[in-house]
């Protein structure tokens, strides 16, 4: 496989990661891109990852063993019809988008259903474009595989045999399943976050006191609100179908709830935190959905000049890397003065045991 050819549609955050990923663990191979952006090709060519740069879809596609569909969902349709011409029969065509059922529609009426497996990488960033993308992005995260029912069992297991190879943990699922599930897990608490964001933004003081009192458990539930616009429009329009029946199912259920404070009714409201509180601790710390978990520690600090420089320099000395760091002003939910967020599980692990040789209070999440 060492002359095998990789093309790519698109190299944002998704795409980019998968090429460096393909680049990490098999240098031979080689890959080429069609990006609309000219400065993300010439980024990825001066940083080694693709040998071609397309400055349309063309020849250079013919003799690809996989091609990724890595544009925004709404694009990746778009691009079927001139991808038609240059698939091969052993040609594995595949996208990276969030929504399924659109895309798997088109394949079927273009009769491209024997080339198409449909992909979704359960991974992401509130950061987008190549710039941010990584190799180790997709490492343990879930990759759902959407074969049609027309492609063949060899190229499935082999496709499900390369994500595996890149560290990645491929499922296999009908596309409407997909679109179901990620629909409650991944779309819904996008949508969620927005509009709470928006509704405190619109509820705010003059002074925007709650943008300064709120707390780190706001921030957190609200994180992804932080990702592309751009993205989210597209994804909530093309599957609106399940979007709209879940928001209409939650509605229900933030009805129900505020029939139960209305009614002050006790077992009720003591049900609700009870069984959530159960459920979100029954599921795995190393789960690998679409919203990463953060890295960070907590700790104790006195008010005095070089509290924070101090800890830096004991972490930097030890070669750990600090994402963010910064007093929590708000401690309503949080253990520990100062917050130190990490990159990796790894590094959190290391900087909370040096810290505590060091006798710092410290608390991990």
């Amino acid at each position: 496989m060492a002359s095998t050819r990789i093309g790519f549609i698109g190299l944002g955050l998704i795409g980019g990661s998968v090429a460096k990923a393909l680049r990490k663990y098999y240098p031979g191979f080689e890959i080429i891109a069609f990006d609309k952006n000219r400065e993300t090709l010439a980024l990825a060519v001066q940083e080694d990852i693709i040998h071609t740069a397309c400055s349309s879809i063309d020849d250079n596609f013919r003799e690809c063993r996989y091609i990724f569909l890595c544009a925004p969902v709404s694009c990746n349709t778009a691009y079927l019809s001139q991808l038609k011409e240059f698939l091969h029969p052993d040609c594995i065509l595949t996208d990276v988008g969030s929504v399924k059922t659109s895309i798997h529609e088109e394949i079927a009426s273009l009769g491209m259903e024997e080339n198409f497996i449909g992909g979704h990488p359960m991974a992401g960033s509130e950061k987008s474009g190549f710039s941010n993308s990584r190799a180790h992005l997709i490492e343990n995260a879930y990759y759902v595989l959407t074969p049609t029912e027309k492609v063949s069992c060899d190229k499935t297991q082999e496709f499900q045999d390369l994500i595996a190879s890149l560290k990645a943990i491929p499922i296999v699922l009908d596309y409407k399943e997909h679109d179901c599930v990620t629909g409650t897990i991944s779309h819904l608490p996008h949508i969620i976050a927005s509009t709470l964001v928006n509704y405190v933004r619109d509820h705010d003081t003059e002074d925007e006191l709650m943008k300064a009192l709120a707390a780190g458990g706001f921030k957190d539930i609200t994180r992804i609100a932080s990702s592309s616009p751009v993205m989210w429009q597209q994804i909530c329009l093309k599957n609106r179908a399940n979007i709209s029946r879940i928001l209409g199912e939650y509605i229900e259920a933030l009805v129900q709830t505020k029939a139960s404070v209305d009614a002050g009714n006790e077992s009720e409201l003591y049900s609700l935190f009870e069984t959530s509180r159960d459920y979100r601790n029954s599921m795995p710390n190393s789960s690998a959905g679409p919203i990463k978990k953060q890295f960070a520690v907590y700790c104790d600090i006195i008010d005095e000049a070089g509290g924070i420089a101090t800890i830096a320099t004991i972490l930097a000395s030890n070669h750990i890397n600090i994402k963010n760091i910064g007093i929590i002003h708000n401690r309503e939910f949080e253990e520990g003065v100062l917050r130190i967020e990490f990159y990796d599980e790894a590094s959190s692990a290391k900087a909370a045991q040096l810290l505590q040789k060091y006798r710092y209070i410290v608390y991990e999440t």
